[in-house]
């Protein structure tokens, strides 16, 4: 009688296919999440101020239009048009001209003389020193505003189906980048017994053609990411040239350089290195391999160093090499998991060494991350505001945090490990009376004469003998603990790199808070809600008492809709004879602007297209006359823009 282990659940094939459905099923639902919430592209340079400023009104013409930056940025030819009230160009078209002094990053575009009065529109985009494409728009009026009919597409550069795919790849290359390294110092390191498994070499393979997929769909996509947004552009050659000599577009060829060299370390890892017997010679191979693959991993993750956020702002020398150890660490650890996952759902024969060597190692990535991300969080974010204030640092948040989950769980995985016993104690059954009797037999079947019988039946022991052991390995109540926990840790690490690929392309904390200080509403108007004022009055004659109500709306830079409101002492609309309003800017010395509203219904008057130049804390006058002699004038102070 053969020995039977117990049954342990369904085949390890479909544990793993359930296992891989998984992880896949997760990595679509939080990359779709994650795409469908971020809304336009993040921009990593921002407008810091123009002159003249949004919304401004001039009494004369400027010669220039100029824009502050907060970081450097590059410009094209048309980065910078000024549009007439007709929509046509009021700008030279020479193109931008670099106005940078130090630190101060502005850039200007000269105007034909004798422009007439009206409202011109300033349309801008450029791209982000980390890569990234940024742009927009703003007004600015000559005399006095007019009706414009430059219409502006909301859509900004970056977004649409074209940055729904830019974004497709960029997550791909994440992807790929940390299961080509981390699979790969996975059997370096950990289990060199792995270079002769088909699942590991899956694992790396697959890594290798992800990443060389998504680089070459960033590298077409990039023209049309950055410019027109449209599909076609991509196979354009003269937008793909212009790539070619950009920083993004350098790092991206040269990715595809080292993903070259990539290939031959894959070659020779999984078939010399795999085949090679002698130990000397392993050994060797080993410590050439372990430098020339450091080498091409180090040299792939400096191309996200060089072209994203490492590559701008403070310390930009040491934040490079910083991150290039912060990205490896990454790949180590969370393709390391990957491949310790498959290893355990797929291949029957890793031991409980290699399982332990992989926690060094994962021990040693959390290190360095903890190092590099502490220095990398004070880098992008610099203030306890920025932190808990922007969008960059509630994602910082949520990535400690599922680092901290990440570790919980692994701290049950080194559990489970250290009781983790080999396949070769757990999967050794005696052979039975039958099975040692049943070569015999076949063996006496005259093999020379029927070899092909022979070579069919060597087949089945084999594979009934790897089915035993399978069946008693999956029984081992400490590897299917492992297993799961390292599910768990794989599911939790799907998670965590989607926020890490997210972060590279939102505003860094630091920067958004810098370019909302240095702005002071000179950029883009800033978001403010209506402007509700209740202000008593008394004319001191008869009837002389009441309260003004006032509404401004959206109470924004530009235009605005006033509506004013006049209540008796009763609380019953009242009528008067004059009502006057005046709005003064004292700090810019900008008015008093004069608004004379119309009178609706009683006790009801109101006044559209409002002009409001710029943003700051506004003097509003009113002067409200209730008989011939009788009248007051009262102000009040108000934020506005």
């Amino acid at each position: 009688m053969s020995a039977t282990a117990p049954y342990a659940g369904p085949p390890p094939i479909r544990r793993a296919v359930a296992a891989a459905a998984f992880l896949a099923a997760l990595a679509g639902l939080v990359f779709g999440l994650l795409l469908a919430g971020a809304g336009p592209a993040s921009a990593h340079a921002a407008l810091t101020g123009s002159d003249p400023q949004d919304g401004a009104v001039v009494d004369t013409a400027p010669q220039e239009v100029t824009l502050s930056f907060s970081e450097a940025i590059a410009v094209g030819d048309d980065s910078i048009r000024v549009l007439d009230p007709r929509g046509e160009r009021a700008d030279t078209g020479a193109g931008p001209k670099d106005l940078s002094e130090g630190s101060t990053v502005r850039y200007g575009v000269s105007l034909h003389s004798g422009l007439p009065d009206g409202t011109y529109t300033v349309a801008w985009q450029a791209i982000s020193a980390d890569s990234h494409p940024i742009s927009g728009a703003f007004t600015f009026s000559i005399g006095a505003p007019s009706e414009t009919t430059v219409a502006l597409s909301s859509q900004q550069t970056g977004d649409g189906p074209v940055g729904v795919a830019y974004a497709v790849a960029r997550y791909a290359a994440y992807g790929g980048f940390v299961l080509l390294v981390g699979g790969s110092a996975f059997v370096l390191v950990c289990w060199r017994g792995g270079a002769s498994a088909l699942p590991m070499q899956r694992v790396v393979v697959r890594g290798w053609l992800t990443l060389t997929a998504a680089t070459l769909a960033m590298l077409l996509l990039r023209s049309p990411y950055t410019g027109s947004g449209k599909f076609a552009d991509a196979f354009d050659l003269a937008g793909l040239q212009d790539v070619l000599e950009t920083k993004p577009g350098a790092a991206l060829v040269s990715r595809l350089l080292l993903l070259g060299a990539a290939a031959l370390f894959i070659a020779v890892l999984f078939g010399t290195y795999a085949r090679r017997e002698d130990a000397g010679e392993k050994k060797d191979l080993t410590f050439g391999l372990a430098v020339g693959g450091g080498v091409v991993a180090a040299g792939l993750a400096a191309t996200w160093a060089m072209s994203e956020h490492a590559s701008t702002g403070i310390q930009a020398d040491i934040a490079m090499p910083v991150d290039v150890l912060h990205l490896l660490a990454v790949a180590a650890w969370l393709g390391g998991l990957v491949s310790l996952l498959v290893a355990l759902y797929r291949t029957p024969d890793i031991g409980s060494a290699a399982v332990r060597r992989f926690s060094s190692v994962a021990f040693g990535s959390v290190v360095v991350l903890a190092a590099t991300g502490i220095y990398q969080s004070w880098r992008q974010v610099g203030s306890w505001s920025a932190l808990t204030g922007t969008r960059y640092g509630q994602l910082l948040i949520i990535k400690v945090a599922l680092i901290g989950v990440l570790l919980t769980v692994a701290w049950f995985s080194r559990r489970w490990t250290g009781r983790l016993t080999d396949p070769a104690e757990a999967a050794s059954p005696p052979r039975d009376a039958e099975e040692t009797e049943e070569p015999g037999a076949g063996a006496v079947e005259a093999p020379e004469a029927d070899p092909e019988r022979a070579a069919q039946l060597a087949r089945q022991r084999a594979a009934l003998t790897a089915t035993k052991e399978k069946r008693i390995r999956d029984a081992d109540p400490e590897r299917s603990g492992l297993r799961r926990s390292v599910l768990a840790e794989a599911a939790v690490a799907v998670v965590l790199l989607a926020v890490t690929t997210l972060l590279t392309s939102t505003e860094p904390g630091r920067t958004e808070e810098e370019a909302a200080v240095g702005s002071s509403g000179a950029s883009a108007p800033a978001a403010a809600g209506p402007v509700n004022l209740s202000m008593p009055f008394d004319t001191g004659g008869r009837n002389g008492k009441g309260t003004l109500r006032i509404d401004l709306e959206p109470g924004r830079t530009g235009s605005n809709d006033l509506h004013v409101w006049i209540d008796g002492s009763g609380g019953e609309p009242m009528d008067v004879p004059e009502l006057k309003l005046a709005l003064t800017l004292e700090a810019k010395d900008i008015g008093p602007l004069p608004v004379v509203p119309d009178r609706l219904a009683e006790g009801h008057w109101s006044a559209s297209g409002v002009q409001i130049p710029m943003a700051g804390k506004w003097k509003i006058d009113v002067t409200v006359r209730t008989s011939d002699i009788d009248q007051v004038t009262i102000d009040e102070n108000v934020e506005i823009g």
